[in-house]
């Protein structure tokens, strides 16, 4: 019989004598009121990249929906399972919330996996691949970029996946409709690991700029 990992329940008894000892009313208030998040992130499950620790947001304040490459397909009411889009829906229509981001990062593994053209499938059904099939004609035009090198490809189409994913999201009628009506925000940002920065995209130009380490608020 298998044993639950060890280090789970070493850090679950730190979390209990630590930050819910210290936060204990506020769960207990989210717990009686529920959460009222104002912002929904799509991000990537790399164990690396995690949002809460990222912008430092505690419970009940970020609604985090996380895929392999953080993207977001388009709107397709097909009848088959959706797990990001069927979050998408709770986020916007139930909890309202005002601010969509899409954060990507780099060395990411399944953009990597896009990129190369003789990658095997992990498993007989290659999910894996299948998903990545979303940003597949923008990985092919990157790998015919000669002048380019590995990294740079790279970072290009996690960046360009961002920006694919926000389109997709427009394909939402009730998100179209609520960002139109300025009832709803939609961005684009990259985090890079291995120096921490965050590049958030520009909603007009769609280029990425650094984010400032900077006191003042713009």
């Amino acid at each position: 019989m298998s044993q639950f990992p060890a280090s789970l329940l070493d850090g679950y008894r730190n979390f209990m004598s630590g930050r819910y000892a210290d936060e204990r009313e506020r769960y207990r208030a989210l717990a009686d009121q529920g959460q009222n998040p104002q912002t929904m992130v799509v991000a990537c499950c790399d164990s690396r990249a995690a949002p809460e620790t990222i912008f430092d947001r505690g419970p009940g304040e970020l609604f985090v929906v996380r895929n392999v490459a953080n993207m977001v397909p388009p709107y397709e009411p097909d009848g088959q399972y959706h797990s990001t889009s069927a979050a998408l829906e709770f986020a916007v229509q139930a909890l309202k919330v005002k601010d969509i981001l899409v954060m990507g990062h780099g060395r990411c593994g399944g953009i990597r996996a896009a990129l190369d053209p003789n990658a095997e499938p992990l498993s007989p059904g290659d999910f894996i691949g299948k998903w990545m099939n979303l940003v597949r004609p923008a990985a092919e035009q990157i790998q015919n970029a000669s002048i380019m090198t590995p990294s740079e490809r790279q970072t290009a189409l996690e960046r360009i996946s961002i920006r694919n994913s926000i389109d997709n999201l427009r394909t939402f009628p009730y998100v179209r409709a609520l960002e139109d009506a300025g009832k709803l925000s939609l961005h684009g940002a990259w985090f890079d690991i291995s120096n921490g920065e965050l590049w958030i995209m520009d909603p007009v130009t769609r280029d990425f700029h650094r984010c400032e380490m900077s006191a003042d608020r713009p």
